[in-house]
C-alpha cells in the first residue's frame, strides 16, 4: 500500500487542471462512451438557462406596461374629469358670457314648426 503525500496530491490536482485544459479530462476518467449524455445534459441546462432569461425579460415588459397603463388611466380619468366639468349647463353658460356671446339657456320650450 502507498502512502500519500502533500506533493502527491499537489501533482494530481496539477495533472487533473492540465487535463481539463488539454480537453482529456473525460477521457483520462474513461467516461468517452458517456459522452452524448453529458452533452445532452449540458444542452438541456442551456435551455432551461435561456428559457428562464425569455420569461424573465417578458415579466420586465410586463411589469412596465403595467405602470405605463396606470399612468394613462390617471391621464384618462383626469381627461374625463375636465370632460364633465366643461359639459355642464352653468360652465358653458359662464365660458360663453365671458367670450361676449349673448347665447343663454332656453327659458320656454322649443316651437316645433310643421310642414
Amino acid at each position: 500500500m502507498k502512502t500519500w503525500k502533500i506533493a502527491d496530491i499537489g501533482m494530481f490536482f496539477k495533472n487533473s487542471i492540465q487535463a481539463i485544459l488539454k480537453g482529456e479530462f473525460l477521457l483520462r476518467l474513461n467516461i468517452g462512451r458517456y459522452f452524448v449524455h453529458i452533452a445532452y445534459t449540458f444542452l438541456l441546462f442551456g435551455l432551461v438557462i435561456w428559457f428562464s432569461l425569455m420569461i424573465e425579460t417578458t415579466m420586465s415588459k410586463v411589469e412596465k406596461n403595467k405602470a405605463v397603463l396606470k399612468e394613462l388611466e390617471i391621464v384618462h380619468s383626469q381627461k374625463v374629469f375636465e370632460l364633465v366639468n366643461v359639459s355642464r349647463r352653468s360652465s358653458v353658460e359662464e365660458m360663453l358670457g365671458q367670450l361676449g356671446s349673448n347665447v343663454k339657456e332656453a327659458e320656454k320650450p322649443a316651437t316645433v314648426v310643421k310642414r
